[in-house]
Protein backbone atom coordinates (compact mmCIF):
# COMPACT_ATOMS: atom_id res chain seq x y z
CA UNK A 1 0.00 0.00 0.00
CA UNK A 2 1.34 3.55 -0.54
CA UNK A 3 2.12 5.28 2.82
CA UNK A 4 0.47 8.48 0.71
CA UNK A 5 -2.67 6.57 -0.34
CA UNK A 6 -2.94 4.94 2.97
CA UNK A 7 -2.35 8.54 4.45
CA UNK A 8 -5.38 9.90 2.64
CA UNK A 9 -7.69 7.39 3.27
CA UNK A 10 -6.75 7.65 7.01
CA UNK A 11 -7.72 11.64 6.82
CA UNK A 12 -10.96 10.24 5.17
CA UNK A 13 -11.84 7.89 7.92
CA UNK A 14 -11.12 10.63 10.78
CA UNK A 15 -13.27 12.81 8.72
CA UNK A 16 -16.21 10.88 9.66
CA UNK A 17 -15.94 11.04 13.30
CA UNK A 18 -15.77 14.86 13.57
CA UNK A 19 -18.61 16.15 15.44
CA UNK A 20 -21.15 18.74 12.82
CA UNK A 21 -24.44 20.32 13.42
CA UNK A 22 -27.67 19.88 11.23
CA UNK A 23 -30.14 22.74 11.07
CA UNK A 24 -33.39 21.75 12.23
CA UNK A 25 -36.53 24.24 11.00
CA UNK A 26 -39.94 24.42 11.76
CA UNK A 27 -42.32 26.59 12.24
CA UNK A 28 -46.27 27.99 12.25
CA UNK A 29 -44.70 29.31 8.48
CA UNK A 30 -43.47 25.80 7.31
CA UNK A 31 -46.86 24.44 8.43
CA UNK A 32 -48.87 26.90 6.44
CA UNK A 33 -46.32 26.33 3.72
CA UNK A 34 -47.21 22.66 3.92
CA UNK A 35 -51.27 23.43 3.54
CA UNK A 36 -50.45 25.26 0.59
CA UNK A 37 -48.48 22.16 -0.70
CA UNK A 38 -51.26 19.85 -0.12
CA UNK A 39 -54.34 21.94 -1.77
CA UNK A 40 -52.57 22.27 -4.69
CA UNK A 41 -52.04 18.75 -4.78
CA UNK A 42 -55.53 17.70 -4.44
CA UNK A 43 -56.75 20.55 -6.69
CA UNK A 44 -54.63 18.71 -9.31
CA UNK A 45 -56.14 15.42 -8.19
CA UNK A 46 -59.43 16.84 -8.43
CA UNK A 47 -58.40 17.68 -12.21
CA UNK A 48 -57.65 14.38 -13.40
CA UNK A 49 -60.36 12.42 -11.43
CA UNK A 50 -58.24 10.99 -8.91
CA UNK A 51 -60.05 12.84 -5.48
CA UNK A 52 -58.46 14.53 -3.09
CA UNK A 53 -56.09 12.26 -0.39
CA UNK A 54 -57.36 11.25 2.74
CA UNK A 55 -54.02 13.39 5.31
CA UNK A 56 -53.78 14.22 8.73
CA UNK A 57 -53.89 17.95 8.84
CA UNK A 58 -53.64 18.58 12.51
CA UNK A 59 -49.66 19.29 12.11
CA UNK A 60 -47.74 22.16 13.80
CA UNK A 61 -44.51 23.20 14.36
CA UNK A 62 -42.08 21.31 17.15
CA UNK A 63 -42.59 21.85 20.71
CA UNK A 64 -39.37 23.08 21.80
CA UNK A 65 -37.47 22.01 18.54
CA UNK A 66 -34.10 21.78 18.80
CA UNK A 67 -32.31 24.40 16.71
CA UNK A 68 -29.78 21.65 15.17
CA UNK A 69 -28.75 18.40 15.83
CA UNK A 70 -25.17 17.69 16.75
CA UNK A 71 -23.63 14.35 15.68
CA UNK A 72 -20.75 12.84 13.25
CA UNK A 73 -21.72 11.92 9.72
CA UNK A 74 -20.45 8.45 11.31
CA UNK A 75 -23.61 8.35 13.33
CA UNK A 76 -25.53 8.83 9.38
CA UNK A 77 -24.16 5.88 8.47
CA UNK A 78 -24.94 3.74 11.63
CA UNK A 79 -28.33 4.85 11.38
CA UNK A 80 -29.04 4.04 7.89
CA UNK A 81 -27.68 0.94 8.11
CA UNK A 82 -29.88 -0.20 11.33
CA UNK A 83 -32.69 0.98 9.31
CA UNK A 84 -31.89 -1.08 6.09
CA UNK A 85 -30.12 -4.57 8.27
CA UNK A 86 -33.67 -6.29 8.02
CA UNK A 87 -35.79 -4.26 5.79
CA UNK A 88 -35.83 -6.41 3.18
CA UNK A 89 -36.86 -9.93 3.93
CA UNK A 90 -33.91 -11.47 3.68
CA UNK A 91 -30.84 -12.53 5.05
CA UNK A 92 -28.32 -11.94 2.00
CA UNK A 93 -29.57 -9.11 0.73
CA UNK A 94 -30.51 -7.91 4.21
CA UNK A 95 -27.15 -7.49 5.33
CA UNK A 96 -25.55 -6.55 1.72
CA UNK A 97 -28.16 -3.78 2.11
CA UNK A 98 -27.22 -2.59 5.32
CA UNK A 99 -23.28 -2.46 4.37
CA UNK A 100 -24.26 -0.47 1.04
CA UNK A 101 -24.64 2.37 3.87
CA UNK A 102 -20.78 2.83 3.44
CA UNK A 103 -21.31 4.40 0.43
CA UNK A 104 -22.16 7.44 2.34
CA UNK A 105 -18.37 7.07 4.04
CA UNK A 106 -16.98 10.25 2.08
CA UNK A 107 -20.41 11.76 1.30
CA UNK A 108 -20.71 14.46 4.27
CA UNK A 109 -18.10 16.48 5.43
CA UNK A 110 -18.25 20.06 8.01
CA UNK A 111 -17.94 23.14 6.67
CA UNK A 112 -16.35 25.89 7.50
CA UNK A 113 -18.85 27.30 9.80
CA UNK A 114 -18.79 23.42 11.41
CA UNK A 115 -22.72 22.62 9.79
CA UNK A 116 -22.55 18.99 7.46
CA UNK A 117 -22.97 19.18 3.71
CA UNK A 118 -22.46 16.79 1.03
CA UNK A 119 -19.04 16.89 0.30
CA UNK A 120 -17.85 16.74 -3.50
CA UNK A 121 -18.06 12.68 -3.28
CA UNK A 122 -21.55 13.00 -2.52
CA UNK A 123 -22.25 15.49 -5.39
CA UNK A 124 -20.45 13.23 -7.32
CA UNK A 125 -22.56 9.89 -6.31
CA UNK A 126 -25.58 12.11 -6.51
CA UNK A 127 -25.65 11.77 -10.02
CA UNK A 128 -25.65 7.72 -10.35
CA UNK A 129 -28.69 7.67 -7.80
CA UNK A 130 -30.23 10.92 -6.64
CA UNK A 131 -33.45 9.71 -5.81
CA UNK A 132 -31.78 6.70 -3.51
CA UNK A 133 -29.13 8.71 -1.84
CA UNK A 134 -32.13 11.56 -1.05
CA UNK A 135 -34.01 8.69 0.49
CA UNK A 136 -32.02 6.81 2.36
CA UNK A 137 -29.34 9.87 3.84
CA UNK A 138 -33.60 11.62 4.67
CA UNK A 139 -34.33 8.22 6.68
CA UNK A 140 -30.94 8.59 8.42
CA UNK A 141 -31.92 12.04 9.62
CA UNK A 142 -35.19 11.61 9.94
CA UNK A 143 -34.97 8.37 12.42
CA UNK A 144 -32.14 10.23 14.20
CA UNK A 145 -34.40 13.48 14.69
CA UNK A 146 -37.64 11.95 15.75
CA UNK A 147 -35.50 10.06 18.53
CA UNK A 148 -34.31 12.68 19.95
CA UNK A 149 -37.65 14.94 20.21
CA UNK A 150 -39.12 11.55 21.70
CA UNK A 151 -36.37 11.01 23.86
CA UNK A 152 -36.75 14.97 24.97
CA UNK A 153 -40.10 14.37 25.74
CA UNK A 154 -39.60 11.45 27.82
CA UNK A 155 -36.29 11.49 29.47
CA UNK A 156 -36.76 8.57 31.64
CA UNK A 157 -37.72 6.09 28.97
CA UNK A 158 -35.94 4.46 26.52
CA UNK A 159 -37.12 5.07 22.21
CA UNK A 160 -36.70 2.47 19.68
CA UNK A 161 -37.12 3.37 16.54
CA UNK A 162 -39.34 0.67 13.96
CA UNK A 163 -39.53 0.39 10.64
CA UNK A 164 -42.76 0.10 10.08
CA UNK A 165 -43.00 -1.33 6.74
CA UNK A 166 -42.09 -4.39 8.86
CA UNK A 167 -44.17 -4.12 12.32
CA UNK A 168 -47.27 -3.64 9.67
CA UNK A 169 -46.53 -7.06 8.54
CA UNK A 170 -47.20 -8.91 11.19
CA UNK A 171 -50.60 -8.29 10.75
CA UNK A 172 -51.40 -7.60 6.96
CA UNK A 173 -50.78 -8.26 3.81
CA UNK A 174 -48.92 -5.32 2.13
CA UNK A 175 -48.55 -6.91 -1.22
CA UNK A 176 -51.59 -6.55 -4.11
CA UNK A 177 -53.34 -10.00 -4.20
CA UNK A 178 -53.81 -9.59 -7.52
CA UNK A 179 -57.07 -8.55 -7.80
CA UNK A 180 -55.88 -5.00 -8.89
CA UNK A 181 -54.28 -1.88 -7.63
CA UNK A 182 -54.67 -1.82 -3.20
CA UNK A 183 -55.86 1.79 -2.55
CA UNK A 184 -54.30 4.59 -2.24
CA UNK A 185 -54.32 4.90 1.60
CA UNK A 186 -52.85 0.95 1.64
CA UNK A 187 -49.89 2.20 -0.80
CA UNK A 188 -48.53 4.99 1.32
CA UNK A 189 -47.38 4.29 4.80
CA UNK A 190 -45.13 5.87 7.37
CA UNK A 191 -41.70 4.91 7.30
CA UNK A 192 -41.68 4.66 11.26
CA UNK A 193 -42.85 3.80 14.63
CA UNK A 194 -41.47 5.56 17.29
CA UNK A 195 -42.03 3.90 20.48
CA UNK A 196 -41.27 5.47 23.75
CA UNK A 197 -40.94 2.61 27.06
CA UNK A 198 -39.88 1.29 29.96
CA UNK A 199 -39.37 -1.90 31.22
CA UNK A 200 -43.18 -3.85 31.95
CA UNK A 201 -44.79 -0.88 31.64
CA UNK A 202 -47.00 0.33 28.73
CA UNK A 203 -45.27 1.90 25.69
CA UNK A 204 -45.78 5.10 24.40
CA UNK A 205 -46.49 5.53 20.67
CA UNK A 206 -45.69 7.70 17.62
CA UNK A 207 -45.89 7.43 13.68
CA UNK A 208 -42.97 9.47 11.83
CA UNK A 209 -42.95 9.80 7.88
CA UNK A 210 -39.33 10.68 6.48
CA UNK A 211 -38.89 12.52 2.73
CA UNK A 212 -35.70 13.18 1.41
CA UNK A 213 -34.47 15.88 -1.71
CA UNK A 214 -31.78 17.38 -3.55
CA UNK A 215 -34.26 20.04 -4.55
CA UNK A 216 -35.44 23.28 -3.40
CA UNK A 217 -37.15 23.99 -0.17
CA UNK A 218 -40.75 24.26 -2.32
CA UNK A 219 -39.95 19.97 -3.05
CA UNK A 220 -39.72 20.02 0.70
CA UNK A 221 -42.90 21.45 1.23
CA UNK A 222 -44.96 19.07 -1.12
CA UNK A 223 -43.01 16.19 0.24
CA UNK A 224 -44.38 16.94 3.67
CA UNK A 225 -47.79 17.19 2.12
CA UNK A 226 -47.70 13.92 0.52
CA UNK A 227 -46.31 12.76 4.24
CA UNK A 228 -49.55 13.64 5.60
CA UNK A 229 -51.21 11.29 3.91
CA UNK A 230 -48.87 8.87 4.95
CA UNK A 231 -49.29 8.97 8.66
CA UNK A 232 -53.39 8.89 7.82
CA UNK A 233 -52.72 5.40 6.74
CA UNK A 234 -52.58 3.99 10.34
CA UNK A 235 -54.50 4.39 13.25
CA UNK A 236 -53.49 3.46 16.99
CA UNK A 237 -56.83 3.63 18.87
CA UNK A 238 -59.52 5.95 17.77
CA UNK A 239 -59.34 7.26 14.04
CA UNK A 240 -57.00 10.23 13.68
CA UNK A 241 -55.41 10.88 17.14
CA UNK A 242 -52.05 9.04 17.39
CA UNK A 243 -49.48 11.62 17.55
CA UNK A 244 -46.97 11.78 14.63
CA UNK A 245 -43.86 13.76 12.71
CA UNK A 246 -42.95 14.42 9.35
CA UNK A 247 -39.24 15.01 9.05
CA UNK A 248 -37.93 16.44 5.50
CA UNK A 249 -34.39 16.69 4.60
CA UNK A 250 -32.87 19.44 2.67
CA UNK A 251 -29.57 18.38 0.55
CA UNK A 252 -28.39 21.29 -1.25
CA UNK A 253 -25.15 20.58 -3.93
CA UNK A 254 -23.32 23.94 -1.98
CA UNK A 255 -24.96 24.63 1.02
CA UNK A 256 -25.34 22.80 4.70
CA UNK A 257 -28.16 20.38 5.11
CA UNK A 258 -31.44 21.33 6.98
CA UNK A 259 -34.11 19.05 8.22
CA UNK A 260 -37.58 20.28 8.52
CA UNK A 261 -40.09 19.07 10.68
CA UNK A 262 -43.70 19.40 12.13
CA UNK A 263 -46.20 17.49 14.81
CA UNK A 264 -48.77 16.49 15.85
CA UNK A 265 -48.73 16.63 19.37
CA UNK A 266 -50.42 13.86 21.88
CA UNK A 267 -50.36 10.86 23.58
CA UNK A 268 -51.09 7.10 22.48
CA UNK A 269 -50.21 4.27 25.35
CA UNK A 270 -50.75 1.40 24.31
CA UNK A 271 -52.31 -0.09 27.73
CA UNK A 272 -54.75 -2.53 26.79
CA UNK A 273 -58.21 -2.36 28.60
CA UNK A 274 -58.21 -3.62 32.42
CA UNK A 275 -54.45 -3.90 32.14
CA UNK A 276 -51.45 -1.41 34.11
CA UNK A 277 -48.26 -3.64 33.25
CA UNK A 278 -46.74 -4.36 30.11
CA UNK A 279 -46.97 -7.12 27.79
CA UNK A 280 -44.93 -10.31 27.72
CA UNK A 281 -42.50 -9.50 24.84
CA UNK A 282 -40.85 -12.92 25.12
CA UNK A 283 -44.13 -14.62 23.30
CA UNK A 284 -43.62 -16.06 20.23
CA UNK A 285 -45.73 -13.86 16.97
CA UNK A 286 -47.91 -15.75 14.46
CA UNK A 287 -48.95 -14.19 11.58
CA UNK A 288 -52.27 -12.62 11.76
CA UNK A 289 -54.30 -12.00 8.38
CA UNK A 290 -56.47 -9.07 9.57
CA UNK A 291 -58.55 -6.74 7.42
CA UNK A 292 -57.50 -3.41 6.22
CA UNK A 293 -60.02 -1.05 7.35
CA UNK A 294 -60.04 1.85 9.71
CA UNK A 295 -63.09 3.41 11.05
CA UNK A 296 -63.61 7.36 10.60
CA UNK A 297 -65.95 9.22 12.46
CA UNK A 298 -68.91 10.44 10.88
CA UNK A 299 -72.26 12.61 11.31
CA UNK A 300 -73.84 8.98 11.18
CA UNK A 301 -71.51 7.40 13.33
CA UNK A 302 -68.43 6.26 11.16
CA UNK A 303 -67.79 4.55 7.91
CA UNK A 304 -65.05 2.06 7.05
CA UNK A 305 -62.18 3.28 4.73
CA UNK A 306 -58.88 1.57 3.85
CA UNK A 307 -56.41 1.94 6.93
CA UNK A 308 -54.40 0.14 9.18
CA UNK A 309 -56.13 0.41 13.18
CA UNK A 310 -55.03 -0.95 16.26
CA UNK A 311 -57.91 -0.97 18.52
CA UNK A 312 -57.25 -1.21 22.46
CA UNK A 313 -57.91 -4.71 22.76
CA UNK A 314 -54.72 -5.39 20.00
CA UNK A 315 -52.16 -2.99 22.45
CA UNK A 316 -50.67 -5.78 23.74
CA UNK A 317 -50.20 -7.76 20.59
CA UNK A 318 -48.96 -4.54 18.93
CA UNK A 319 -46.35 -4.14 21.53
CA UNK A 320 -44.75 -7.61 20.98
CA UNK A 321 -45.07 -6.56 17.52
CA UNK A 322 -42.75 -3.21 17.86
CA UNK A 323 -40.67 -5.28 20.38
CA UNK A 324 -39.46 -8.05 18.77
CA UNK A 325 -39.69 -6.32 15.18
CA UNK A 326 -36.97 -4.02 17.24
CA UNK A 327 -34.78 -7.37 18.02
CA UNK A 328 -34.86 -8.77 14.56
CA UNK A 329 -33.65 -5.29 13.14
CA UNK A 330 -31.05 -5.70 16.18
CA UNK A 331 -29.61 -9.08 15.17
CA UNK A 332 -29.86 -8.61 11.46
CA UNK A 333 -27.40 -5.60 12.30
CA UNK A 334 -25.41 -8.32 13.96
CA UNK A 335 -25.12 -10.89 10.90
CA UNK A 336 -28.90 -11.89 10.50
CA UNK A 337 -29.88 -15.66 10.07
CA UNK A 338 -31.40 -17.50 12.54
CA UNK A 339 -31.36 -15.45 15.56
CA UNK A 340 -33.14 -12.88 13.05
CA UNK A 341 -35.95 -15.44 12.18
CA UNK A 342 -36.98 -15.83 15.76
CA UNK A 343 -38.57 -12.46 15.52
CA UNK A 344 -39.95 -12.89 12.45
CA UNK A 345 -43.24 -13.84 11.07
CA UNK A 346 -43.95 -15.39 7.48
CA UNK A 347 -44.58 -12.27 6.02
CA UNK A 348 -41.93 -10.20 7.45
CA UNK A 349 -39.73 -12.74 6.03
CA UNK A 350 -38.61 -15.21 8.49
CA UNK A 351 -38.12 -18.17 6.37
CA UNK A 352 -35.62 -15.62 4.35
CA UNK A 353 -33.45 -15.63 7.59
CA UNK A 354 -33.31 -19.31 8.64
CA UNK A 355 -30.43 -20.32 7.04
CA UNK A 356 -26.92 -17.90 7.55
CA UNK A 357 -26.23 -17.46 3.59
CA UNK A 358 -23.78 -14.33 3.00
CA UNK A 359 -21.26 -12.96 1.02
CA UNK A 360 -18.35 -10.66 1.12
CA UNK A 361 -18.02 -11.19 4.90
CA UNK A 362 -14.87 -12.45 6.83
CA UNK A 363 -16.94 -13.53 9.82
CA UNK A 364 -20.40 -13.95 10.49
CA UNK A 365 -21.45 -13.10 14.10
CA UNK A 366 -18.21 -14.35 15.06
CA UNK A 367 -16.24 -11.39 15.05
CA UNK A 368 -15.71 -9.93 18.61
CA UNK A 369 -14.02 -6.58 19.35
CA UNK A 370 -13.88 -4.70 22.66
CA UNK A 371 -14.28 -0.89 22.23
CA UNK A 372 -14.16 1.50 24.71
CA UNK A 373 -14.07 -1.32 27.60
CA UNK A 374 -17.17 -3.14 26.09
CA UNK A 375 -17.15 -6.35 24.50
CA UNK A 376 -19.24 -6.53 21.03
CA UNK A 377 -20.42 -9.24 18.81
CA UNK A 378 -21.14 -9.17 15.49
CA UNK A 379 -19.96 -9.08 11.87
CA UNK A 380 -16.63 -7.75 10.17
CA UNK A 381 -16.54 -6.60 6.13
CA UNK A 382 -13.39 -5.77 4.40
CA UNK A 383 -13.90 -3.80 1.52
CA UNK A 384 -11.23 -1.35 -0.61
CA UNK A 385 -11.98 2.19 -0.11
CA UNK A 386 -10.84 3.94 -3.39
CA UNK A 387 -8.31 0.93 -3.87
CA UNK A 388 -7.29 0.82 0.02
CA UNK A 389 -8.59 -1.83 2.67
CA UNK A 390 -10.91 -0.85 5.21
CA UNK A 391 -12.82 -3.03 7.76
CA UNK A 392 -15.90 -2.00 8.82
CA UNK A 393 -17.60 -3.76 11.98
CA UNK A 394 -21.53 -3.92 13.26
CA UNK A 395 -22.46 -5.79 16.64
CA UNK A 396 -23.90 -5.91 19.67
CA UNK A 397 -22.88 -5.79 23.44
CA UNK A 398 -22.44 -9.07 23.69
CA UNK A 399 -24.72 -9.68 26.67
CA UNK A 400 -27.49 -7.92 24.97
CA UNK A 401 -26.76 -10.21 21.93
CA UNK A 402 -26.93 -13.58 24.38
CA UNK A 403 -30.36 -12.39 25.32
CA UNK A 404 -31.64 -11.70 22.18
CA UNK A 405 -29.77 -14.49 20.51
CA UNK A 406 -31.92 -16.66 22.84
CA UNK A 407 -35.26 -15.25 22.39
CA UNK A 408 -35.29 -13.34 26.08
CA UNK A 409 -36.66 -9.89 24.75
CA UNK A 410 -37.92 -8.86 28.34
CA UNK A 411 -34.39 -9.37 30.08
CA UNK A 412 -32.38 -7.17 26.81
CA UNK A 413 -34.79 -3.88 27.31
CA UNK A 414 -34.14 -4.53 31.19
CA UNK A 415 -30.96 -4.39 30.73
CA UNK A 416 -30.23 -1.72 27.95
CA UNK A 417 -32.67 0.57 29.83
CA UNK A 418 -30.59 0.43 33.38
CA UNK A 419 -28.07 1.36 30.64
CA UNK A 420 -29.16 4.70 29.67
CA UNK A 421 -27.04 7.42 29.95
CA UNK A 422 -23.75 4.94 30.28
CA UNK A 423 -22.66 4.93 26.47
CA UNK A 424 -19.33 6.02 25.74
CA UNK A 425 -19.89 9.24 23.61
CA UNK A 426 -16.32 9.10 22.17
CA UNK A 427 -16.17 9.26 18.28
CA UNK A 428 -12.41 7.09 17.55
CA UNK A 429 -10.84 5.00 19.96
CA UNK A 430 -7.76 3.70 19.85
CA UNK A 431 -7.89 0.87 17.28
CA UNK A 432 -10.60 2.77 14.89
CA UNK A 433 -10.83 5.72 12.88
CA UNK A 434 -14.53 6.21 13.61
CA UNK A 435 -16.75 4.52 16.40
CA UNK A 436 -20.82 5.08 16.58
CA UNK A 437 -22.39 3.40 19.81
CA UNK A 438 -26.14 3.86 20.07
CA UNK A 439 -28.40 3.70 23.40
CA UNK A 440 -29.40 0.34 22.02
CA UNK A 441 -26.46 -1.42 22.86
CA UNK A 442 -25.46 -1.40 18.57
CA UNK A 443 -22.02 -0.46 17.72
CA UNK A 444 -20.56 0.29 14.17
CA UNK A 445 -16.60 1.05 13.39
CA UNK A 446 -14.32 1.57 10.73
CA UNK A 447 -10.73 1.42 10.44
CA UNK A 448 -7.80 1.25 8.05
CA UNK A 449 -6.65 -2.56 7.39
CA UNK A 450 -2.89 -3.04 6.84
CA UNK A 451 -2.36 -5.43 3.57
Amino acid sequence: MNEDESKAIAEILQELSITSHVQVRSSTELAGQITKAAEEEDEKREEDGRGPLRRRTDYRALRGAPRSLTLTPWQVVHAIGLGAAAARQGAGRGLAEHWGSLRYSQALEANRGGYLQLSSEGRDLLRFYKATQSGEIGTGFASLLAENIVQSRYPDHSVSVIPADIALKAGWSLRSSGTGTRPEPLQRRPQFFVEAWQPGQPSKVFLAASKGTHSSVHQVHKQLSTASAHVESVHIGPYGTVPYLLIGTEIPTSESLAVHALEAPGTTVLRPPGETSGADLNLFLEQENRVADAVQPTERGGATVPGFQILPDSFAWFSVVLARTEAASLVAFTGGGKPTAQYLTKEQGRRHFQHDVHANTIRLRHAEHRIHGIDFVGTDHIYRLNGTRVEAFSGLKKDLYTHLHHGRVNEYRREVHALRGQWPDRSTSDEWNAVSIRADGTVMAIRLRDE
